[in-house]
């Protein structure tokens, strides 16, 4: 008998759960340079639909700056990893108010 399918060993336990997951991260796509430089993104893709700004490169405390994002947007939000999500589409408005903060930003992806 193959063991190639095996689901279950009394030796090993469940096979399912053996198998690593792949790592939880808040960055999609490539790798950002770091360059001090804030990214600003739009992303839809795996969200049902709809559309998120997605903050990367910032330093410090992410829960106070998504905070004040969210407030200056009117909008929600959260922090997912090393990243800033705010609800909606809002890159300009996040850029300029990083920018008053005294950030070098970049406005980044579609």
């Amino acid at each position: 008998m193959s063991n190639h399918r095996l689901v279950y060993s009394t030796d090993d336990g469940d096979q399912r759960r053996a198998k690593q997951p792949p790592p939880a991260s808040s960055s999609r796509g490539p790798a950002l340079p770091k360059d001090g430089v804030v990214r600003v993104f739009r992303e839809k893709a795996g969200r049902g639909g709809k559309t998120v700004t997605i903050v990367r490169g910032l330093g410090g405390d992410l829960t106070a700056i998504a905070s004040d994002l969210k407030r200056h947007c009117g909008t929600g939000g959260s922090v997912k990893g090393d990243a800033v999500e705010i609800q909606g589409d809002h890159r300009e408005k996040v850029a300029a108010r990083l920018r008053a903060a005294g950030h070098a930003v970049k406005l980044a992806g579609g």
